[in-house]
């Protein structure tokens, strides 16, 4: 499934994530040389919607085209066909950021190539771009606590997240190859988020290393990813449609990265339905009664949370999660 390149295929900066697929025959990995080595690796359309990270990288390469990269680039195009249908990804895909674990698809098989591939030229760091779907302020995140990780994400934002699952993701994967990261965005097609994607991004390629001190605790939000928040399947649900199962309220997205207190109601569940919402912790287990109860026919938190990546997008609940809770955590300072 995978074409490798070491140059740029004409034509590619003018051509928007949608049209990819004329000038591309699929997922593509291109290595470009640089004045250091070590490579810089970006994944970019993990999610064919998510588009700021391929917009960051053509203004960035579109900079550096009559002069050397300060370090090489390897960059992943990666949903080219979701992407030219403008979604997360086709109903016949696995979700392309849930395959960079062992698994039987040509899809695993494509995310294992890439990941041997990249071992080979040994990494610099890797950048994992996305956009979210709910009102979210930029945020990176990141898999293993040490300290070049940290300085890497928080030269794009000092709110950062640390999560072990799901554990099949791009970031984890690369976490074995060196400093990695995940770039949350904001909303696909705010132009702030491609700046910032791109200062960041240029901002690597003229890094000499990662310092390994601690980050300073002023400069460092962190939090930790406690549970993944999902509609069951074959319930109906709905933003301020109380007729369904469940029903949340038109601005769920306003709670994301607001810690918000126990007994603070979600939403509402039709009482016949016997709905009710899943959670499950970093092992998989069932945690719902920890974090919600129902009251009446009102869902309401139990303990106080702070969610993220909340969204009002039904096709994202489905393919993925309603949200994320997370905890604060104090990092320390050695």
């Amino acid at each position: 499934m995978l074409t490798v390149l070491d140059s740029l295929p004409a034509g590619l900066l003018n051509t928007p994530a949608h049209q990819l697929h004329e000038v591309l025959p699929g997922p593509t990995l291109i290595h470009l040389p640089g004045r250091r080595e070590q490579p810089l690796f970006v994944s970019v359309l993990l999610h064919g919607n998510e588009t700021t990270g391929w917009l960051a990288l053509q203004e960035l390469l579109a900079k550096y085209q009559d002069r050397p990269l300060p370090r090489a680039l390897s960059f992943l195009i990666g949903n080219i066909a979701a992407a030219r249908e403008q979604r997360r990804h086709l109903e016949q895909q696995p979700d392309y950021n849930r395959v960079w674990a062992d698994g039987p698809t040509p899809e695993h098989q494509m995310m294992r190539q890439v990941v041997t591939e990249m071992a080979q030229r040994g990494i610099f760091a890797s950048v994992d771009i996305h956009n979210n779907t709910g009102l979210n302020p930029h945020y990176a995140c990141v898999n293993r606590l040490e300290d070049a990780f940290l300085h890497l994400a928080t030269q794009f934002s000092r709110t950062v997240v640390y999560f072990t699952r799901p554990d099949n993701v791009q970031s984890i994967a690369f976490a074995r190859l060196g400093p990695a990261v995940v770039l949350e965005c904001g909303k696909p097609g705010h132009p702030y988020g491609v700046q910032h994607a791109l200062e960041f991004l240029e901002g690597c390629l003229n890094r000499l290393h990662l310092p390994n001190r601690p980050v300073p605790v002023h400069d460092l939000d962190l939090f930790h990813t406690v549970a993944v928040v999902k509609v069951p399947p074959g319930v109906a649900f709905a933003f301020g449609d109380r007729a369904k199962d469940l029903c949340f309220p038109p601005d769920l997205d306003h709670f994301n990265f607001h810690e918000i207190p126990a007994c603070t109601r979600l939403g509402w569940v039709r009482p016949e339905s016997m709905a009710y919402l899943e959670a499950w912790d970093e092992l998989g287990q069932d945690v719902r009664q920890k974090f919600f109860k129902i009251n009446g026919d009102e869902i309401w938190t139990t303990v106080p949370v702070m969610p993220s990546m909340l969204t009002l997008d039904p096709q994202v609940v489905r393919q993925d999660c309603l949200c994320y809770l997370m905890e604060r955590m104090s990092w320390p300072t050695h």
